[in-house]
């Protein structure tokens, strides 16, 4: 199979398709063990970006730690993964790399992701549940290009420091930038999920966090020691944004029910990323699959993508098309996803 794909120029400020290398080499998306997917889309090439962990969630002392790229034309093959941002060994939050995202702000592109750290909030355990405090957030990277190198604005997290934090993701209202992020149930027993406004630049939170919603306000969620998981917690996962054809706002996120990790959907009618949110009492993806995040493919067609099966080193990239309810919500695209 020979697959063309674009190298890119990182020259100046901007970025430039420069020429187009064949690569015989492409890796098929069931080759690719991958957890909390991003695929950002760029129109002007033509060009998929898949941001992954390096290694995909490496364990122990294994290097290089950090955040890589796959690049395609067709969602189906890819090639070889690059390395986007590399942490030096001196970064404080280099224990665990978890759910990249690259969004594209002011014409610069800009990497959220989960770090933690070595370092403990406290060194007594969660009386809630006998988790250990690790001291985790989303920290927030800038670029030229979607291929990096990211660099940091410092090595703190934007989200709080005494938080037990992750899965931030950018959203813009009113020309005001915030993150939405998840305070971890490991802390707070029952999962949050919170907003804190950020500067301008996104250099630095602009504000403290509020509180949108917690885990246990959505009916379909269950806590893990009751689907089987020796974890007592309710999950906050993964949260993702899609404005209907009513202007309203649909918030995805992440969680477990009755058949283990999941997708559920909540809605705020206001069309407000501040709600009130409405939680949906069915899961839009309810079986084994999760931290799901939107984008458009190249032909226009809104694409779900998420990690399925949830463990075993078994996650795979899946891409589910999505369509519109009459009352704003969605659903799976059953026609479009059957002639795949």
């Amino acid at each position: 199979m020979l697959i063309c794909f674009l190298v890119w120029s990182t020259k100046g400020s901007g970025q430039e398709a420069s020429e187009v290398i064949p690569d015989s080499t492409a890796i098929p998306t069931s080759d690719i063990r991958i957890r909390d997917p991003y695929i950002l889309t760029d129109p002007e090439t033509q060009t998929y970006f898949m941001y992954a962990q390096i290694g995909n969630r490496l364990t122990g002392d294994d290097d290089p730690r950090g955040v890589e790229v796959y690049i395609s034309k067709d969602l189906k093959n890819w090639a070889a993964p690059q390395a986007v941002l590399t942490l030096d060994n001196d970064f404080p939050a280099r224990k665990r790399v978890w759910a990249p995202e690259v969004h594209k702000y002011r014409g610069k592109y800009y990497l959220l992701v989960t770090l933690t750290s070595e370092e403990k909030i406290s060194d007594t355990p969660n009386p809630l549940n006998g988790e250990t405090q690790w001291r985790r957030g989303t920290h927030i990277f800038r670029a030229n290009s979607p291929l990096g190198p990211f660099e940091p604005f410092g090595s703190a997290a934007h989200t709080p420091a005494e938080w037990m934090s992750l899965d931030g993701t950018l959203f813009v209202e009113k020309e005001k930038p915030y993150m939405v992020f998840c305070h971890e149930w490991a802390q707070t027993l029952d999962g949050e999920m919170n907003i804190l406004r950020l500067k301008h630049d996104l250099s630095a939170p602009a504000g403290v966090p509020q509180l949108l919603f917690r885990a246990t306000d959505a009916p379909w969620v269950r806590n893990m020691q009751d689907v089987g998981i020796k974890r007592n917690g309710y999950v906050t996962d993964g949260p993702a944004f899609y404005r209907n054809a009513k202007g309203e706002l649909i918030m995805i996120w992440s969680s477990f029910g009755d058949e283990q990790y999941a997708i559920g959907q909540a809605i705020s009618r206001s069309g407000s990323v501040f709600g009130p949110w409405k939680q949906i009492a069915a899961p839009l993806v309810k079986a084994n699959g999760g931290h799901g995040m939107f984008f458009r493919d190249l032909s226009g067609v809104l694409q779900l993508a998420f990690h399925q099966p949830n463990g075993g080193g078994k996650e795979r990239l899946h891409l589910i098309p999505l369509r519109e309810t009459d009352n704003g919500l969605l659903a799976l695209d059953r026609t479009l996803w059957e002639k795949e």
